[in-house]
């Protein structure tokens, strides 16, 4: 008899230590999944962008009165332009780099650093706060850009966003490049004991997909290992007539940009 108790006392100061070992585990990813979903990276507010190609920087103040930094890069006798969200990590030091590629094919492209990226100040805290940073974002070239000659491209953890400010506006076209089907059920096979109902950011591009009027295209490497590519497969069964899908083989999740099968019907698109 002793014994049984004895063993029941161990079950359950066992299963307490799980729990608050659990319990704990929760509160620091928490705490911690803006970190885990952005690998922001600051620049120095002196610090001068080297391109050789013309650009204009700009800064653009948000909802808070942070201000947001992005580059807009020109093309001889421009067509439009390209509104840029890139993925989760690096700033316009780099991105800057895929300019040429845009404006090779006659587009403008602004790219956009987000708050906590580059010379952009502030911190992410959620999705809503960035939506609102896009969208301000997007309605100051608004002003310089009509929207029919306004493409929203949005590449990994962009696309969700971009796909959020295509449905709430009416740009030229949308272009969607290694784009999830759901983050909340991408970020859940990254991360399976984390509840739902504590992300702060779901992004279900699938939900906005079907609100998009304008033509939209999709992208998605057969090779990508981070955002596996059946994302984009269940994506293009909501596109309509208007809609596109572009299988890249032997493609992985970076570099796309530079992928020549992506630039041939990238030049289909722009023309």
């Amino acid at each position: 008899m002793e014994m049984l108790k004895t063993l029941k006392f161990l079950t359950i100061v066992l299963l307490a230590f799980f729990v608050f070992i659990y319990a704990v585990i929760i509160f620091y990813v928490y705490f911690n999944q803006v970190g885990m979903v952005f690998q922001s990276a600051r620049l120095p507010k002196d610090f001068q962008f080297d391109y050789q190609h013309k650009f204009e920087e700009l800064d653009i103040e948000s909802f808070d009165g942070v201000k947001l930094n992005g580059l807009l890069f020109k093309a001889e006798n421009s067509k439009g332009l390209v509104f840029y969200l890139h993925g989760n990590a690096g700033t316009l030091e780099t991105w800057g780099k895929i300019a040429k590629i845009y404006t090779n094919l006659g587009y403008d492209i602004f790219i956009l650093d987000y708050r906590s990226f580059g010379k952009s100040e502030g911190e992410i805290e959620n999705e809503d706060q960035l939506n609102k940073d896009i969208s301000i974002a997007y309605k100051t070239l608004t002003k310089r850009y009509a929207e029919n000659r306004i493409i929203i491209t949005g590449y990994s953890i962009g696309s969700g966003f971009a796909a959020i400010l295509a449905s709430q506006n009416n740009p030229k076209a949308l272009i969607l490049q290694s784009p999830y089907y759901s983050f909340t059920e991408l970020s859940s096979s990254k991360v399976r004991f984390f509840p739902d109902f504590l992300k702060k950011f779901s992004l279900e591009t699938y939900e906005y997909l079907p609100k998009i009027k304008v033509p939209i295209y999709i992208f998605h490497g057969m090779q990508d290992q981070l955002i596996p590519y059946e994302n984009s497969v269940r994506l293009s069964h909501l596109l309509k007539s208007n809609g596109h899908f572009y299988p890249l083989k032997d493609q992985e999740h970076t570099g796309m940009n530079e992928n020549s099968d992506f630039q041939n019907q990238l030049k289909i698109i722009l023309q």
